[in-house]
């Protein structure tokens, strides 16, 4: 009897010694480091999860949706490659939050409540300079609008370092997604285009291929799901040229009911010097295919030589309502091979960038295949018409192949570096 009664108590002065997990100490340090970017007012999550008061009403719904993984979401698979913008969450905080939630979703003591996070008011970044549109564009109430730019001149009369870039949009609802290029002195491309003024260019003109001298390159865009965008990867940062323009390329879509207006802006930081090397952006695409009507599973295929030696930073897919998976490989010249990104379930509505945990080194040679599928099937509840022959497009409607990739060169020879991708 003696032993039972030993046992007994040692159990429940166990369970008192373990302390119940509550939001102060347990479940607000989670939030913060991998929710709150999304989840805070005049972001892209919708409700806040700032505070107790805040969260404590959807307690049901995180579990479910953390267990799921559908929260935070990511999709590249784990068994390749390492990204330092990766947000799931470990098995240690995943068991947290359920025990929290399960043991009556306690507040806790104050005192074990983290400081808050001091987030910069409309940005994630901490703007140096800040490019806005200067009057609201009105997104019609029942139309399909063709790209419309806006030609924001930066008035650098030196070349320039940016560290870091993020789009606003005016409206979410009506911005589906926004480029920020930028157009150097002597460029052009959209010289019709009258600055501050939107301008719809004739169909074609907005992506024509012209000198590579002279050729706009992408500064950073928004969509759902995607961050604002960094270039100090590693003494790093993205060049705009002195005299140079930023254009806002902009994708509107209409909601059908009421007329909308947007007024998108962007910031950026600016490096105090010039930086080592210089980050530049291209992509691995194609466009000479036709998705057949109802076909589930159909292949496409992209790839891009690199002629230079380059230092990979970051990897994206990008494709359409009917992507369906995507898989980006690397061949190198000695033969070796390498997954680099791979996405099982693809979705459109989470446009994320991949950055790797450190650069990786490609010498000159390297080809990048890209290998991806499209569900055009009625099994594919986001597909807009499972009848249709599918081509290369810009509205949502039709497809696209991309993969995105992000690289840093030495600032000595950067513009050649560049020109041989």
């Amino acid at each position: 009897m003696l032993l039972i009664f030993l046992l007994i108590a040692t159990a429940g002065f166990a369970a008192e010694a373990t302390p119940a997990v509550t939001f102060n100490r347990d479940v607000l340090p989670i939030l913060q480091k991998n929710c709150q970017s999304c989840h805070r007012p005049g972001e892209l999550g919708p409700m806040p999860l700032l505070t107790y008061q805040d969260t404590r009403p959807w307690a049901k719904a995180i579990k479910s949706a953390v267990i799921s993984r559908k929260m935070p979401p990511w999709f590249a698979d784990p068994k390749y490659g390492h990204f330092k913008n990766d947000p799931r969450l470990s098995a240690g905080d995943l068991r947290k939050i359920v025990a929290w939630v399960d043991t009556r979703a306690l507040e806790g003591d104050a005192q074990d409540r983290p400081a808050p996070i001091q987030w910069v008011d409309g940005w994630n970044i901490q703007p140096d300079a800040v490019f806005q549109m200067p009057d609201p564009f009105t997104v019609p109430a029942a139309e399909i609008l063709q790209y419309v730019y806006v030609v924001l001149p930066t008035g650098f009369n030196r070349d320039t370092y940016v560290t870091a870039a993020e789009v606003r949009p005016g409206s979410r609802s009506a911005l589906h997604h926004a480029v920020a290029l930028v157009r150097p002195a002597g460029s052009q491309w959209l010289k019709e285009a009258k600055p501050f003024v939107p301008y719809i260019p004739p169909a074609g003109a907005g992506s024509q291929p012209e000198n590579p001298r002279f050729a706009p390159q992408t500064l950073v865009s928004y969509s759902a799901g995607m961050q604002a965008q960094r270039f100090d990867m590693d003494h790093s940062a993205f060049l705009i040229p002195a005299g140079a323009d930023i254009v806002l390329q902009l994708h509107y879509v209409a909601n059908g009911k009421t007329e909308v207006q947007d007024q998108t802006k962007i910031g950026l930081t600016l490096a105090p010097e010039p930086p080592q090397k210089v980050f530049f952006s291209f992509a691995a695409l194609s466009w000479d295919w036709a998705i057949p009507p109802g076909d589930p599973n159909y292949e496409g295929h992209a790839e891009l030589t690199l002629r230079s030696p380059v230092e990979l930073v970051f990897v994206q897919s990008h494709m359409h309502l009917r992507g369906k998976d995507m898989i980006i490989r690397l061949l190198y010249p000695d033969g070796k091979s390498d997954t680099v990104l791979s996405v099982p379930h693809y979705d459109f509505n989470w446009q994320i960038i991949y950055y790797l945990d450190k650069p990786l080194p490609l010498p000159g040679g390297t080809r990048v295949q890209v290998t991806a599928h499209w569900d055009n099937s009625v099994n594919n509840p986001h597909n807009p018409n499972p009848a249709a022959t599918v081509h290369w497009g810009d509205q949502s409607q039709d497809e696209m192949l991309s993969a995105p990739l992000g690289v840093i060169v030495d600032r000595i020879g950067s513009r050649t570096a560049a020109k041989a991708q």
